[in-house]
């Protein structure tokens, strides 16, 4: 993928530019140090991927992707966690990513660029999504935005327009759908077992007949997830 960096600091453009070389299909074309910049020589070339600093002077990275007809995939970059549910109001925003940024998770946000089909992607509503950064989860209840350690998480119910979100320590009840959620959990920990269920599977503490214990909680297995949660287990 051919791709220019944006950021009003040279020192943040070089780290991304390493970044970028230790990934095999990125192509870095130019770098930019503002917006206005940055817009000229889109008029007159394709790029597929912007790395795009929000904060800059006189222009910030919002005001920039509203100038654009057409914008290619982008991935925000910025030392700015609170926009994380106003950057996925824009359909082109693929990931948000928080400096210092960590290879493991620069290479990830790659990779979710890479599999989005289109220039677009399915953005979440602020007042009732949640949002992914690094190991943690940001939902929006009650106009706050609150941090859950995605590890911590150990079952989501579904219930009508709601989800539980139950963790370690707490639980949280957040307007969203099991889907959209389940698209946000790594595939790594988590595994749909029931249409209203999703499980952490590493808290498993023993499986019945069509049922799974975790915590206190007895799940249901639906018989077309039953196979995948064997594969999944670490069977002797």
């Amino acid at each position: 993928m051919n791709c220019i960096i944006i950021d009003d600091e040279a020192t943040a453009r070089t780290i991304i530019a390493q970044l970028c070389s230790q990934v095999a299909s990125l192509n870095v074309v130019e770098e930019f140090p503002n917006a206005i910049q940055a817009i000229k020589y889109l008029n007159q070339n394709d790029v597929d991927l912007i790395f795009l600093d929000i904060h800059m002077p006189d222009f910030t990275g919002f005001d920039f992707i509203q100038t654009l007809k057409n914008p290619p995939k982008i991935i925000l970059t910025t030392s700015d966690s609170q926009f994380a549910i106003e950057a996925f109001e824009y359909d082109c925003i693929v990931d948000y990513l928080v400096k210092p940024i960590e290879l493991p998770r620069f290479k990830k946000a790659i990779q979710k660029a890479e599999n989005t089909g289109s220039n677009t992607v399915e953005s979440p509503n602020p007042e009732t999504e949640g949002t992914v950064s690094g190991n943690d989860l940001y939902v929006n209840i009650d106009r706050r935005l609150i941090k859950i350690d995605i590890p911590s998480i150990y079952l989501v119910e579904a219930k009508g327009d709601y989800i539980h979100v139950k963790t370690e320590t707490q639980n949280y009840t957040v307007h969203s759908t099991l889907k959209k959620i389940e698209e946000k959990l790594p595939d790594s920990l988590f595994l749909k077992i029931h249409r209203s269920y999703i499980i952490n599977v590493q808290k498993i503490i023993d499986i019945e007949d069509n049922s799974v214990l975790i915590k206190k909680d007895v799940i249901p297995v639906s018989r077309s997830n039953r196979p995948e949660l064997m594969k999944r287990l670490n069977l002797l």
